[in-house]
């Protein structure tokens, strides 16, 4: 496989999924950008939006395994990563595998869960891998967590902490859509539900091979250079409790490698880092009390940190592409 070939196979699913979903291009596409950089996603907004509907358009688009869970405050660990039970006809426990062992996993309004549910899914986002009474099993390559959440209503939720935010590459709100887009989802749903007639356009084996190869895309020492300087921001700002981790900077390096494909490029340039750096790095950051306050004060921030950090020169970074 070849870079070209990672474009035209990222093209090909958002397409796929413009069949369902209506407009939204820009999170259609970081939702792609987390599938080939073998990472999840949190899409954080109101009911109704279509988060649903969206992450089972995904699924569909690859020939993989689909499971949701409906997360519940009476979930248990258990319920998610599976259990051992003893078998009577063999004598013996088996292992019964739970609804994580899967390709792409929904994690449906996963703050109703309780926080020891919810820390079950770490290992598994993180290594992997789950671990039940000493064993250790290993999830299927490729495996993506697209879990949702209520941003509005608390009763009967389990604010994530901040270690499991940290799993996910990015942080999605979808928003409404306009006044054009809203009749076209009208029409296109009212003769049926068009998410039953999606197919997939891609195999796990291109998936795959396009998660082995992005990583080879150049980044310039310059803009290593400037991803960190972003960063350290972040963690000497007078307003911000506890900036990015090493984990949110790699996991911003991972998502430009990939933006730069689907730009055609093998290479990136600093906007593809400005383009992600709010879905990326803005639910890592632990603001101050008052701050939180203030609905989307986290962008703000960026913003402001971005104004002030030189932006290296496109012309000299150009020069050390071959």
């Amino acid at each position: 496989m070849e870079m070209a070939d990672i474009q035209s196979l990222a093209i090909r699913i958002k397409k796929n999924v413009q069949t369902v979903i209506i407009g939204k291009e820009m999170v259609i596409d970081q939702l792609v950008i987390a599938l080939l950089s073998s990472s999840h996603v949190l899409l954080d907004d109101v009911p109704g939006m279509g988060k649903t509907i969206l992450a089972n358009s995904l699924s569909q688009s690859i020939s993989g395994k689909f499971k949701r869970i409906q997360f519940t405050p009476d979930l248990l660990p258990s319920d998610v990563t599976g259990i051992h039970f003893f078998n009577q006809k063999q004598g013996e426990f088996e292992f019964r595998e739970g609804p994580i062992f899967t390709n792409i996993l929904l994690a449906d309004e996963i703050n109703r869960a309780t926080p020891r549910t919810q820390s079950s899914l770490l290992e598994c986002m993180e290594e992997r891998q789950v671990s039940i009474d000493g064993e250790t099993h290993s999830l299927t390559k490729p495996f993506m967590v697209i879990a949702t959440q209520n941003p509005v209503e608390s009763q009967g939720t389990f604010p994530l902490p901040e270690a499991q935010l940290d799993r996910f590459l990015m942080k999605i709100e979808m928003g409404y859509p306009s006044k054009e887009e809203g009749i076209a989802i009208l029409k296109r749903f009212k003769q049926g539900n068009p998410l039953e007639g999606i197919k997939a356009v891609a195999s796990q084996e291109e998936i795959r091979a396009a998660q082995d190869l992005y990583s080879s895309v150049h980044v310039s020492d310059d803009l290593l250079d400037y991803i960190i300087q972003i960063v350290e921001a972040t963690r000497n700002h007078e307003e911000i409790e506890l900036g990015v981790s090493p984990r949110g900077s790699q996991a911003l390096l991972k998502a430009v490698q990939v933006h730069a494909i689907l730009q055609g490029r093998s290479f990136v340039l600093p906007d593809d880092i400005k383009a992600l750096i709010k879905p990326v790095l803005a639910h890592r950051l632990v603001i101050d009390q008052m701050s939180q306050l203030k609905q989307g004060y986290e962008h703000e921030l960026l913003d402001e940190i971005i104004k002030h950090i030189p932006v290296p020169s496109e012309e000299e970074l150009l020069k050390g592409v071959k």
